[in-house]
């Protein structure tokens, strides 16, 4: 007699515990995915946006009609449009009150690093979950395999004569959780990988943009001060 070895049927005469693993891994699958296609989407827009911004900053134009453009939505802004914000809200704060160029460069300089903190977080969040994924998923994938293998051969125990028919199906649907594990873990591995290095790469980017906009800002207060002591 062959003992059905179809995918469902070795799923659903599976151990109670190989079953919670395998709905385990699943559900770890299933999140990564929907993660994997969301930051996808958060990097690609936040790339488009840097390109956007970064186009009109450099076109000559006056920051302060940039920053009055940016203004009505300042609380919907993220990337450089709020690095930009910050800093130049701050240099123009700090520019009333004190004729210190330097001074206003410093509090310039701290309120577009605290942006630029909160940038870092927003683009990182969530690649741990894919990073805990990849790794402990084989891991859980091979604690349901044991566990089946070693119900098999318990069952293999209380019989006189043992045939591979009887040990098969036991072994197949345990080998299927090892196989989720790494169905979960791949994808969640390449991803996180290549977000990781997007991300970087996005957030170098952040910082080469502020350190060129203090420059043009420390330019732009050392000819205000000019102005005033002439």
């Amino acid at each position: 007699m062959n003992a059905d070895l179809s995918f469902f049927h070795l799923v659903s005469g599976a151990s109670f515990l190989v079953q919670l693993v395998m709905l385990l891994l699943l559900l770890a699958s299933i999140f990564s995915w929907a993660l994997i296609y969301r930051k996808w989407q958060q990097l690609k827009q936040d790339k488009e946006q840097l390109e956007r911004f970064e186009d009109r900053f450099w076109s000559g134009g006056e920051l302060s009609s940039l920053y009055k453009d940016l203004a009505p939505r300042r609380e919907n802004l993220h990337g450089l449009e709020r690095i930009f914000e910050a800093g130049f809200s701050e240099f123009a704060r700090l520019r009333q009150q004190t004729h210190d160029p330097e001074q206003t460069l410093a509090g310039a300089m701290r309120a577009m690093r605290v942006v630029l903190s909160r940038e870092t977080d927003r683009v990182e969040a969530h690649l741990s979950f894919l990073a805990t994924v990849g790794s402990i998923s084989p891991y859980v994938g091979l604690f349901g395999t044991v566990w089946g293998i070693m119900n098999s051969f318990r069952a293999l125990g209380v019989v006189q004569q043992a045939t591979l028919a009887m040990v098969a199906p036991g072994i197949a649907e345990a080998l299927i959780a090892t196989a989720m594990g790494l169905f979960a873990a791949i994808p969640a591995v390449v991803a996180y990988n290549r977000f990781v290095t997007e991300s970087d790469r996005l957030l170098n980017d952040y910082d080469n943009f502020l350190e060129e906009f203090a420059t043009l800002l420390h330019r732009q207060s050392l000819s205000v001060a000019y102005e005033k002591s002439a």
